[in-house]
């Protein structure tokens, strides 16, 4: 019995591996991602593209050890990443020119690092449902980003076009956006999204809420969509009162960044600021009830939940909202409609 058990789990062996189905194997192999992300913290696919190829030029340009680089790079190379021609030199196949432009946020001295060595706090946040980043940077996140600028910075790039790509601008809102005069983006970062959606709608006004840090790099972005007369920087914390009277607050990919309790007070302040006919607009932290449950790596770095929509009619009643309408945005994510409590 357990002779046949031992053939027919080296039959079922030869079959995976037969087939499109992953190994275990490959499903946890650290080595691979870890290499990538040094390759990229040393810049090794620019220095190849600029025409460096072997590996003892490679090392002293980037400041390292030959014989180890030669190990890591020929660990890319089995993986298709790198290219190996004459033993020692190296090249860029497809899959490694992405190298050349998603670097930046791969680069373990900056935000990819954080985001990288976050997951190794993933077994303390299942046990507890309380994010663990600070055992390994020594303070949460946000407050860990006001101590490194830096790091914010390249933050701030990964949640702009550079990171994400066009700002998606096609927002679900009842009635269009014609009879909008003015717009608050909450914790609309660096104010990409505000600037394409002024740029848009050239009869809007925009407000950019967020922290001084970040709404600080907002005027480049402003001045290149040529919407700086239209557009209004705030430099403060969401948790504080927000500018009052708006038609329109939105949120978009902010909400899935927070806790429960921080995600009510949000919505709170909101609830606060818009008039009776203004709308608060929610993209992020809202599913449809049927959405399956997945990771993602706000949840790791903050512990930011989503809701489903059930539980977020909850949530907007708890902040006096009531939700009005649901949609989705141009590039599919699923969006919310909030007004004040007793104005529907």
């Amino acid at each position: 019995m357990a002779r046949g058990s031992r053939l027919a789990r080296r039959g079922y062996r030869a079959a995976m591996a037969g087939s499109d189905t992953p190994s275990l194997e490959t499903l946890t192999d650290l080595c691979t991602p870890w290499c990538i992300h040094v390759a990229a913290t040393l810049r090794i696919p620019h220095l190849i593209a600029d025409g460096t190829d072997g590996v003892a030029e490679l090392a002293e340009q980037a400041g390292c050890d030959p014989d180890v680089l030669h190990s890591v790079l020929g660990h890319l190379a089995a993986k298709g990443v790198l290219a190996e021609g004459p033993p020692g030199r190296f090249g860029l196949t497809d899959l490694g020119k992405q190298l050349l432009e998603a670097s930046p946020f791969l680069d373990l001295d900056g935000i990819g690092g954080r985001m990288a060595h976050a997951w190794g706090t993933l077994l303390t946040y299942v046990r507890t449902g309380r994010p663990a980043y600070h055992e390994v940077f020594g303070a949460p996140f946000w407050e860990d980003l006001a101590t490194h600028p830096e790091v914010a910075a390249s933050f701030d790039a990964l949640m702009g076009p550079a990171g994400h790509g066009a700002p998606d601008i096609d927002l679900p809102l009842a009635g269009g956006w014609e009879g909008v005069q003015t717009v608050v983006d909450v914790g609309g970062g660096t104010g990409a999204l505000l600037a394409a959606l002024l740029q848009a709608h050239p009869h809007l006004e925009g407000t950019l809420v967020d922290l001084p840090g970040t709404v600080a790099r907002s005027a480049p972005t402003f001045a290149a969509a040529e919407v700086t007369d239209q557009a209004t920087a705030v430099a403060q914390s969401f948790f504080d009162p927000l500018p009052a009277g708006a038609d329109v607050y939105l949120l978009m990919k902010v909400l899935n960044d927070w806790p429960d309790d921080v995600t009510t007070a949000i919505l709170r302040r909101c609830a606060e600021a818009v008039p009776p006919t203004g709308r608060i607009l929610v993209v992020g932290g809202v599913a449809p009830d049927d959405a399956p449950h997945g990771l993602v790596i706000e949840m790791v770095l903050l512990g930011g939940r989503t809701d489903s929509l059930v539980r977020f009619r909850q949530r907007a009643a708890e902040a006096g909202l009531a939700v009005t309408a649901t949609g989705r945005t141009g590039a599919g994510r699923f969006a919310v409609e909030c007004r004040r409590a007793g104005a529907v």
